[in-house]
């Protein structure tokens, strides 16, 4: 039973120090939509997006307006499209033509983001996941809410090396396909190992086909209410932080787990899990950088940087996990560049580069997030960073990835701005030497020995 203490509280997490409910994402499995008839699969695919999310809106307004919860986002996750589109696809445009039909559907409807136009080829390829990987480039730049995500690794099976080197070059195919919007389109492309099916926060939303016909996500964040609480205890040992850590994520999942019973209830439509993850937004004051430096870092990127990662990401796991009924997706500490002011403050700086970014993603919950980076950079060289990020994934049992933004015609030391809950970014400076002939090698790195537990 919530008391009045608490309600108090949380009034105060949201009015003061940017507590919101970052998604709720409804996942619509697409199998019963299959059919060779390319227009007929169109047709099906928008008739039941459009039917199953009709109300999704107006019940997130609805639940917002009731608790005074923002809830900042409503987006929709489908099964991944390259199984879908096999039947029916045999050419690039084909697919072109189902992330239209995606994104229609989602203007319909209102919501902010569509995921699911996605391929997962850790093992290997289908002829037509690779064809709807090669349509990416054209379907991010003919939609507006579409986000593409590719799965190239997992612990299982190891890394489709085939698919790394393709996705490098892919990633820069959008990067120029993009380029008068300085290459937005990289910005809703994710290249995952160990993708979740359950994950409701994008660009790397799908909906799994171990799930449910319609699933409700929901996903909270709260870097101001970390921070705030931590104020509180400056000084104190790791013991103490820890613990004001953990019963702050434990306040701020409760508002996930509300949030989720009422959508699941009003839409009628089972709830699947609340993603505890801490996602940072441009604000001021509601930044994961911010918090590692109350936690007593100079600067994000700073020695102690990653010890200090794996502290409050283990934290907010542990303090989350007892305030729902099934915690999933990401859950932990995002750490994306353009989305966190500290993050492009502690850049800016000098405190933070690449390499020390991919050491952090050893013990956070994503992976290399919204980083620009020179537009002249090489594919292969995309390719290399990709590879790096899925093997911290795969040896660590952890979903990673990779969301890489080459900004045509711009170079280290200018800016991206992008907008909205996306920022703004420094250009990044790259290791420029060669991966030419590694990349090239093609085929599959081996998953590791602990992969073989059953």
């Amino acid at each position: 039973m919530i008391n009045i203490f608490e309600v108090n509280e949380t009034n105060k997490m949201i009015e003061q120090e940017n507590l919101d409910v970052r998604t709720i994402t409804l996942g619509i499995s697409l199998l019963d939509c299959i059919d060779s008839d390319l227009e007929k699969l169109n047709e099906k695919i928008y008739n039941k997006i459009t039917t199953y999310a009709k109300d999704l809106v107006a019940t997130g307004e609805k639940i917002s307006a009731q608790y005074g919860i923002p809830i900042v986002n409503k987006r929709i996750s489908v099964t991944p499209i390259g199984l879908i589109g096999g039947a029916a696809c045999k050419t690039t445009d084909d697919f072109v033509t189902i992330a239209r039909t995606l994104d229609k559907a989602a203007k319909q409807v209102g919501v902010n983001f569509i995921g699911g136009y996605t391929a997962l080829v850790s093992k290997g390829m289908t002829p037509a996941e690779e064809l709807l990987i090669r349509s990416i480039p054209q379907a991010l730049a003919s939609t507006e809410r579409v986000c593409s995500s590719v799965n190239v690794g997992s612990t299982k099976t190891g890394i489709n090396m085939d698919a790394v080197k393709l996705m490098g070059e892919i990633i820069l195919e959008t990067a120029q396909a993009t380029k008068e919007q300085d290459s937005l389109g990289c910005a809703k492309l994710v290249v995952f190992c160990n993708a979740p099916d359950d994950n409701p926060f994008m660009a790397g939303a799908f909906h799994g086909v171990t799930e449910a016909d319609s699933i409700i996500n929901v996903g909270v964040s709260g870097p101001g209410v970390v921070k705030t609480a931590l104020e509180k205890v400056r000084g104190e040992d790791f013991e103490t932080l820890c613990e004001m850590i953990k019963r702050t994520a434990f306040k701020v999942t409760r508002v996930g787990q509300l949030v989720a019973r009422e959508a699941s209830k009003m839409l009628g439509v089972p709830f699947g899990i609340v993603d505890l993850s801490l996602a940072p937004t441009p604000a001021i004051g509601d930044s994961v950088a911010e918090i590692l430096e109350e936690i007593g870092l100079e600067r994000a990127g700073a020695p102690g940087t990653t010890a200090a990662l794996a502290l409050l990401n283990d934290q907010v796991k542990k303090g989350g996990v007892m305030a729902s009924t099934a915690v999933g997706g990401l859950s932990g500490a995002f750490i994306p560049v353009s989305e966190d002011q500290g993050m492009i403050d502690a850049v800016t700086a000098g405190a933070l580069t690449i390499e020390k970014l991919e050491a952090m993603t050893c013990v956070c919950s994503v992976g290399l997030d919204m980083i620009a980076v020179p537009g002249d950079t090489k594919a292969s060289t995309i390719s290399g960073i990709i590879a790096d990020e899925a093997a911290i994934g795969m040896v660590n049992q952890k979903t990673t990835a990779v969301r890489l933004i080459p900004v045509i015609g711009k170079g280290v030391g200018e800016t991206v701005e992008f907008g909205g809950l996306l920022g703004y970014a420094p250009i990044m400076p790259v290791n420029n030497f060669s991966c030419d002939a590694f990349v090239a090698r093609g085929g599959r790195i081996p998953a590791p020995i602990h992969s073989f537990k059953n």
